[in-house]
């Protein structure tokens, strides 16, 4: 059975992002906010997995499709710094931008055109 990039990428982008999420709850100073931080990741993970599958139709190289994972997982966890602040930039741009490494190498590696 193949997959899509596409679909493979909200796939596995929707379930880093919603671990991502989850992951939360390490920190009892969040508590307040979870909903909000399982919701905010996910729709990153799912975003940028499916553009990140779009991406990797086009693109043949996996140093490429791993590159373009990041640039669009970063620049969408941008998003989510401006509107949360800058006192969260790494906490949120590191996890997104290795969501970006997994999801650009799954893609390539696994997805079909």
């Amino acid at each position: 059975m193949t997959i899509s990039k596409p679909v493979l990428g909200l796939l596995v982008g929707g379930a880093i992002g919603l671990f991502d999420g989850l992951s939360g709850f390490l920190y009892p100073k969040l508590a307040p906010v979870m909903t909000s931080v399982i919701t905010f990741s996910l729709l990153k993970g799912l975003i940028s997995g499916a553009a990140i599958g779009y991406v990797s139709l086009k693109l043949h190289s996996m140093l490429l499709g791993i590159l373009a994972g990041v640039a669009i997982a970063a620049a969408l966890s941008m998003l989510l710094i401006l509107h949360a602040g800058f006192a969260l930039l790494w906490d949120i741009l590191l996890p997104g931008m290795l969501l970006g490494v997994i999801v650009g190498f799954a893609t390539q590696r696994f997805g079909s055109s």
